[in-house]
């Protein structure tokens, strides 16, 4: 579980919370029309901006925000360490008896243990990496989307409150609720897209980031292999992926 994220959620929610409370009733923050038009409006929209598969299927991409773990470098590095001495003191053909869970990493030593060539196994390997990006791209751009829509729709929102509002010009009790729904629909859109929307984009984008800096590294590991590096060598061109103060030492 990724607690930044966590934190980050719910503390902002919170503050807002709590910053209501202390000004008065949270009762008085809260319409149901308002939350129909802004929340319902902008999932509704999501449905025609995308395909009804890509908009479920960003659901299950929002949770990697929350409950997946980023790649550590530091271990895809030390098990090409590893494969790098066994190839050395074995062979290439013995790497197919290696045990890697990394289903990227496994498929890159395979082609090296079948003895393909240097140019091919780094096409298979790019080519992974750019349709990766490519599918999380498209959940992140489900929520970007959303971010994008929800203060449209508070707008809408705000707009049918002012109208409410001049149509109930000589009922003074109709005044307030119409200008209560004509400003909760733009704070409600603002929350949506500030707190949970756009922000959530930007963490898949960054764990997108992250897993194509791993497997960038994996590749480079596995044509060290096939080229027959040694493995200290192999270690100092992959710790270039890391930051100064992650490198590790021989």
């Amino acid at each position: 579980m990724d607690i930044a994220t966590i934190i980050g959620l719910f503390g902002s929610l919170a503050l807002i919370i709590g910053a209501i409370a202390v000004g008065g009733s949270p009762a008085g923050f809260i319409d149901v029309p308002s939350i129909l038009v802004v929340f319902g409006g902008t999932i509704a929209v999501a449905f025609i901006m995308f395909p009804l598969g890509t908009v479920l299927g960003s659901m299950k991409v929002g949770m990697k925000a929350f409950f997946s773990k980023a790649p550590e470098p530091i271990d895809s590095i030390d098990l090409i360490i590893d494969l790098a001495d066994r190839a050395r003191k074995e062979s290439l053909v013995s790497l197919e008896k290696a045990n890697i869970d990394n289903v990227f990493l496994k498929r890159g030593v395979l082609l090296v243990a079948d003895g393909t060539e240097e140019s091919l196994i780094r096409s298979v390997m790019e080519i992974d990496v750019d349709i990766m990006k490519k599918r999380h791209r498209t959940g992140q751009e489900v929520f970007k989307g959303m971010g994008n829509m929800a203060p449209a729709f508070g707008m809408i929102g705000t707009l049918i409150g002012l109208v409410r509002m001049l149509q109930a010009l000589d009922d003074p009790s109709a005044i307030g609720p119409a200008m209560a729904v004509a400003l909760l629909t733009t704070f409600y859109g603002a929350i949506l897209a500030n707190c949970i929307f756009l922000p959530l984009a930007k963490k898949l984008e960054e764990r997108s980031n992250e897993e194509a800096l791993n497997m960038e590294l994996m590749t480079e590991g596995v044509l060290s292999i096939l080229n027959g590096e040694h493995p200290n060598i192999v270690r100092e061109k992959l710790n270039s992926f890391l930051p100064p103060s992650k490198r590790q030492e021989r």
